[in-house]
């Protein structure tokens, strides 16, 4: 939902790519009640059981539709590429958000030697943003 962001991490060992994305919550939001079932198809039951634990849900699913978008861009890839639903973020009993890939994701991702990701979320009551780091 906003503009990328290109770093060239060609040079850091272990990097393969580097992707964010900044998500605006009122636009995200409008954007969930225009269509009903953008929810189903973006996210997981999990995800959804998740930001349906608050209040205002949808600062929770701007933050998990921003980690898919940063995946995209460390993979180097456009939007689409494959189904939404195929990077899932889950936690830690820390806290801590992990990337769970499925489907043609998880193939992709292994077709350009990732191994690992690294992952972070931050929201406010307008923005969420995450970066991905796909490591080699």
């Amino acid at each position: 939902m906003a503009d990328a962001l290109t770093i060239d991490v060609s040079g850091v060992p272990g990097v393969i790519g580097i992707g964010t994305d900044l998500v605006e919550v009122e636009r995200f939001r409008l954007a969930l009640a225009r269509r009903p079932t953008i929810e189903e198809r973006l996210f997981s039951d999990a995800e959804r059981a998740y930001s349906h634990r608050y209040a205002d849900p949808t600062k929770h699913f701007a933050a998990r539709f921003g980690a898919k978008e940063a995946v995209m861009k460390a993979m180097g890839v456009g939007l689409w590429k494959f189904p939404m639903r195929d990077v899932e973020v889950v936690l830690l009993r820390t806290g801590q958000p992990l990337v769970q890939l499925h489907g043609k994701a998880a193939t992709m991702a292994a077709d350009r030697g990732v191994r690992e990701w690294r992952l972070t979320l931050t929201h406010t009551d307008t923005m969420a943003q995450a970066i991905a780091v796909a490591l080699g």
